[in-house]
Order: C-alpha cells, then structure tokens, then sequence
C-alpha cells in the first residue's frame, strides 16, 4: 500500500508542477500549443527529448534484448548521440530558420502540398498502427506486473490489462490534448530526473546483489563471468550484425532524431537556435550513458537469472522485482508511469499538431482561425486515442523481440521521409514529382521487401538484414530523385527564406561539445570490441 501512495503521491506532484508551469501559456493560438509559445530553453529540451524516447517498450525491449546478445545492442542508444550532433548542427539551422512547427510544412515549401499531404499521412498512420497502442500496451503490462493489479482489484489479466490502458491513455489525453506542447515538455522534463535516477538504481542494486552485498565485487564477477556479453561487435546471426552500423542503423537514427514529428519537435519549441542545440547535445552526452539504463540491467539479470526466463522481455521486471528495496517500488512505478505517459502524450501531441496545422487547415477549412485549427487538433486527438486505447488491448501477443520488430515495421515511412528530406537540402532543383514518387515508391518497395519477398519468397534465413535492406532502398530512392531532377528540373531553384520568428546564432560551444561526443561514442565501441 505504501507503494501505492509514493507512486500517487509523485504523479500527482508532476501534474501540479505542470500546471503551474503552463498556465499562462496561450493555448489558442498554433505558436503556443503546437509549440510552446516557442518558449523551451536547452535543459527542458533535453529533458523532454530523453523522456519521449525513453519508454517502457525501449526499456523492457532493449534489455530483454541485452538479456539475449549482450551489450552489442547498445548501437540503438550510444549512436543516437552522433545523430543528434548532426541534427543540432546541420538540421535544426534550418528548421528554425524557415520558423515551421512540423516537418512536413518544410517539405510543402521546398516540394509541394502533395508531398506534406504525402508525408503527413505517413507519420500519421505510424502513429495510429504502431507506436501508440504498443506504448500503451507495454505500459500497462509493466504497471500491471509492479502492483499486481489483476489481484488488487480482483479482476482477471485482461481486464487488468483493458483498465491500466484506458488509465494510461486517458491520463495521456489530458496532457497532449488539453496541455499542449509546454505541458507535455515540463511534465517530461521533471519525470526524466526521476527515470535517471531510478534507472540508475536498478544496475546499482543488481551489482549489489551480484557482489553479496559489494557494488565492486558485483561489478568485477559480471564482467569476468559473461565475458561474451560485452563484445559491442556483432556477429552476422546477432540482431545488429557490425556492418549495420554503416547502412541502415545510422539512417534509422537520423530519422529518428532529425526527421520524426514526436522528437523533432521540442527543438522547433526552442526560443532560440543556441538553447535548441544546447538542449539537443546535453540529451546526445545522457544518450551515450543510456546503456547502463536499458542494456547493463539485462546483462545482470541473465546472470542472476542464468538464463533461464522463458521470454527474455521479461528480465527487466523479473530483475526489478528481485534486486529493487520495497520501500523504492512506488518511486520506480511512478518514473516508469511518467515515461509511458511521455512516449504516448508526445506521438498524440505531434499527430494533433500534424492534423491541425497539415491536413485541417490545408485541405478541410482552410479558412480556420488559429482558435478553430487548435480546437479541430484537439477533437482528432481525442479520436486517436480512444482508437489506441481500443486497439492495444489485442497485441496481447506481441512477437519475442519487440523493440527490434518495432524497428523494421518503422522502416516502412522512415527512409522514405528521410529520402526526401536529405534531397530536399542538399538540392535546389529537384521538383516535387520526384518527391511524391520517392515516398510512395519506397513505402511500397519497403514492404514489399519485407513482408512479401523475405518471409514468402526467400525465407529469413536467406535474407539480408533489415538495416541492410533500409540501406540499399535509400541509395536506391535518391538515385530516382536526382534522375528526374536531372530530365525534369525545377524552373526556379529553390531558396530558403529565414522568417527571423527566432534568432538562429549558433551556440559557440555547439562544434566542440559535438566533437566531444563522437569521440566519445567511438571510444565506447573500441573499448568494449
């Protein structure tokens, strides 16, 4: 029961601090609720980037993940931070400079209505069919693991399972729909403290238990005991073969960091490019010690456990239960609630802000007041929960290996958004035909790829990689659109005009601090090869 109250009791505080933070932010307008009033300074930045991404099908997924292959697997998180260097240095210059609050209005300006529409869609879809019913089914099987909850409340594990979804994402709701984007940052900002401590907890506990009761002890017997877990180079049947890390594994990355709705933007909330980028690469430093959070617990947990969970996505709840003081329970379930909470209050915010500002008022009423367009985001969102929250329930069985699965489904929109993008900088003539194509053709030939020739035709065995795949498909997609911009170019060459809606100095640490992290990130995988 006391862990019921320390969980009650620090949700409650992040929803009071929120409050409080927001309230004079107005709402009504698209500059304040899609993006804060364009108020968020480096640290919010950072802190909401960690916790949006941070959630508990990464934490359970890579660990379980970790559980099986070791600490190889840390490719997912210690290269982030190189991705995000290139997005603070290269990207987000840009992105303030053109003043936009979604990707795709920059691919409106520099192709045409067709591609944002395109594009828009795309995100869209990738939010509704995978990313929030998996959050919120990942979540509530985690919540429901910590507090035992079929026997709290005496029901049986679906319905448990049906009542901490609709808690979760109504919870959720009330953040993204009615709070806006600053709600959201603040809210992330304060549980992304207590997930780095918490998290941090968990390997510092194992170690303990590990060494009888010696932190070092428990160290120096894991690292001497499963001397095959920590060789970062992965063999060619291991989930991340080494040679991804060139292809498909930095694209997916750069995506991610640069290109996707949900991520992208806390940096376009930034009041200026310096707090913009410091925000990003103080989230690229905590990135690269984001292993001992959700890679290291699994190692442990193989070694106490000896291998012998029957689904390795179990090892880090299993490991939480055994090694975590009762008295800390309620404190983790609470950080761990806020996380859930954060990876879907920022996919339904981000598609709130796409439908409002891409799709209502471009093609339903394009006549709408700021007040009407918000409002008509509000409603949509609305919508896009409750179908998350009826959908999640039934990925009840969710395949072994989920945050890999996660990854490949993804690829269906993320090179072919990530293609487009990456031409429409580095060209100036490239017409928006070639675009339009690019994406739907690389969609198509994405599962295509992966769903009909890999498992129907030449079997898994005989397949290259995803990574792999992603990798080749996007060499192939800017082939196409460099052709026909080279038979089919552009009238007038495209010329980015800066909006001064913020200042865009660059911050003067940003080169150095962004050398720093390459080298560390490279000397992390020399070390540990």
């Amino acid at each position: 029961m006391g862990a019921l109250f320390s969980f009650l009791g620090f949700t409650a505080l992040v929803a009071i601090i929120a409050y409080y933070a927001t309230r004079k932010t107005d709402e009504n307008t698209s500059k304040g609720y899609f993006l804060g009033g364009r108020s968020l300074t480096g640290v919010v930045i950072a802190g909401s980037l960690l916790l949006t991404n941070l959630s508990t099908e990464q934490i359970v997924g890579l660990n379980g993940s970790a559980y099986q292959e070791g600490i190889l697997v840390m490719a997912w998180e210690t290269l982030a931070a190189i991705a995000m260097v290139i997005t603070a240095l290269f990207l987000l210059p840009r992105y303030l400079k053109g003043g936009i609050a979604t990707v795709p209005t920059f691919l409106e300006r520099r192709y045409n209505k067709t591609t944002k529409a395109l594009t828009s869609g795309l995100f869209l879809t990738g939010y509704v069919v995978v990313l929030l019913p998996i959050v919120l089914y990942s979540g509530a099987l985690a919540i429901n693991t910590m507090f035992d909850i079929p026997e709290l409340l005496n029901v049986s594990k679906t319905s448990a399972l049906w009542i901490s979804v609709f808690s979760i994402g109504i919870i959720g709701s009330i953040y993204a729909i009615f709070g806006g984007l600053k709600a959201v940052a603040v809210s992330d900002t304060i549980n992304a403290i207590g997930l780095l401590i918490g998290g941090l907890l968990i390997p510092y506990f194992g170690f303990v238990e590990i060494g009888q009761g010696d932190f070092t002890n428990g160290v120096s017997t894991l690292l001497n005991s499963n001397p095959e877990k920590f060789n970062a180079i992965g063999s060619n049947e291991s989930s991340i073969p080494f040679a991804t890390i060139f292809t498909g594994m930095m694209l997916v990355q750069l995506f991610y960091w640069g290109t996707n709705q949900a991520i992208i933007q806390r940096a376009l909330g930034a009041k200026d490019l310096k707090e913009g980028q410091k925000g990003l690469l103080l989230a690229s430093f905590i990135k690269i010690i984001g292993p001992l959070i959700v890679v290291v617990p699994g190692i442990i947990a193989f070694h106490i456990f000896q291998g012998n969970l029957p689904n390795a996505d179990e090892a880090y709840p299993e490991l939480v239960t055994k090694v975590l003081p009762p008295s800390l329970v309620g404190f983790f379930a609470a950080v761990l609630f806020g996380a859930i909470l954060s990876s879907f209050n920022s996919a339904l915010n981000s598609s709130v802000t796409l439908f409002g500002l891409d799709i209502y008022k471009e093609f339903i009423n394009k006549e709408a007041t700021e007040k009407e367009t918000v409002k008509a985001g509000k409603w949509f969102g609305l919508f896009l929960a409750l179908l998350a929250m009826f959908v999640a329930p039934f990925i009840a069985n969710a395949p072994d290996g989920l945050f890999g699965y996660l990854q490949e489904v993804n690829g269906c929109y993320s090179i072919p958004i990530l293609t487009i993008i990456v031409v429409g900088y580095l060209t100036k003539r490239v017409p928006a035909v070639a675009a339009n194509f690019a994406i739907i053709f690389g969609a198509v030939l994405y599962i295509l790829s992966q769903f009909v020739l890999k498992p129907m035709v030449f079997g898994s065995e005989n397949y290259p990689h995803f990574l792999h795949v992603m990798g080749i498909l996007f060499l192939i997609n800017i082939g196409i659109m460099l052709l026909i911009g080279k038979l089919y170019p552009q009238e007038e060459a495209y010329v980015q005009k800066f909006t001064e809606e913020v200042d865009i100095t660059p911050w003067k640490y940003a080169k150095p601090v962004s050398v720093i992290v390459v080298i560390v990130v490279v000397l992390s995988f020399v070390y540990f090869s």
